[in-house]
């Protein structure tokens, strides 16, 4: 007996896929699993079955066809097909658990594809499947597409694989809960992610910076940004907000850093209260944000700051990485390439 995989499209009507059982039993083939997804054009049913070895591909179809079956597909398959796709997924969601980068791996190995690749989201590609095509948003930034020859993708499918890539990015997420940073003075602070109930909190951290901080931050001025830009700011669309408090028992924020996701850019942004600067915070806070950016799969940090702005000069530094200038008056643009073969990110510093 051997082991194939039969993929075939059956009218959602009573008594429609009993035929086309009935079709492969007079064959001498056993169904061991069965797994219905409904689609526009009808029920698409993916049987694992066992079959007499004198059966090849043509007389499986042909099989599949007289008991009403359409666009079937046939492929062998292996003695793993028999766990079932419960098992195969929580086995996957655990390997993204112990290692969040291994989505496309990931994705690969849950639908049979062959190949998977990420774009960035300004490519204008429309999310969703067609035929043996799939895009799928990619809560980090940007997408993933994957292809196959064989067979076209089914809307459950794609629901199973987005949950997947939603599942890694938690995951990424989680990786940058609270820890505790030790600072080259000793003091301690606990690093974390910002949420909606830290908009008091900010708010008090913008009020405690001198208004040179807050210029050096937002290059427009000096004024303290609305509560609802910092609500945007707290909780991006795409990305990464840290916030830094004390760990002496105040809970006062002392710092906030900021990675916004656009397309395959990411913006950068730190504030350092006055009587936390030059103790290294800023630089641990970029540190952070850019191994999130690396990990993310944008291309580069563009970094827009002030020209006498020394100390957010003297953080850029210490992250020894290559980058690039241009001077525009008293803004200097500097970007730092992040991964080979994408374009373009832009931050803006202020500590």
């Amino acid at each position: 007996m051997t082991l194939w995989r039969i993929r075939a499209t059956v009218d959602d009507r009573p008594g429609y896929l009993s035929v086309l059982t009935a079709s492969l039993a007079l064959r001498g083939v056993n169904i061991l699993t069965v797994q219905v997804q409904p689609t526009e054009q009808g029920a698409v049913d993916d049987f694992l079955v066992d079959a007499p070895d004198a059966l090849d591909a043509a007389e499986l179809i042909a099989a599949v066809e007289r008991g009403r079956g359409r666009d079937c597909w046939v492929a062998r398959s292996e003695a793993r097909g028999l766990a079932d796709q419960p098992t195969r997924v929580l086995g996957l969601a655990n390997r993204l658990v112990r290692d969040p980068d291994a989505a496309g791996a990931a994705l690969r190995t849950l639908l049979g594809a062959d190949s998977v690749s990420w774009r960035p989201a300004s490519t204008g590609d429309e999310r969703g499947i067609t035929g043996t095509t799939m895009l799928l948003a990619d809560p980090a930034g940007g997408s993933f597409a994957l292809r196959r020859a064989a067979p076209a993708f089914t809307p459950a499918e794609y629901a199973r694989a987005q949950a997947l890539v939603e599942l890694a990015a938690t995951v990424v997420r989680r990786a940058a809960e609270q820890i505790t940073l030790v600072l080259p003075d000793g003091a301690e602070v606990a690093v974390r992610p910002a949420g909606a109930d830290d908009l008091s909190a900010a708010v008090e951290l913008h009020e405690a910076c001198s208004p040179r901080s807050r210029q050096r931050r937002y290059l427009g001025g000096a004024a303290l940004p609305r509560p609802a830009r910092l609500r945007r700011l707290l909780e991006p669309s795409r990305g990464l907000t840290l916030v830094a408090t004390t760990t002496d028992g105040g809970g006062g924020l002392v710092a906030m850093a900021n990675l916004a996701g656009e397309g395959d850019e990411a913006e950068v942004a730190l504030l350092v209260r006055d009587d936390w600067q030059r103790r290294g915070l800023g630089s641990a806070l970029l540190r952070r944000l850019v191994r999130h950016a690396d990990e993310a799969g944008y291309a580069a940090l563009v970094l827009h700051v002030q020209t006498d702005n020394a100390p957010m000069l003297r953080t850029l530094r210490r992250l020894n990485r290559s980058s690039s200038a241009e001077r525009d008056g008293g803004l200097l643009t500097l970007t730092v390439p992040l991964a080979a073969g994408r374009t373009g990110a832009s931050l803006t510093p202020g500590a």
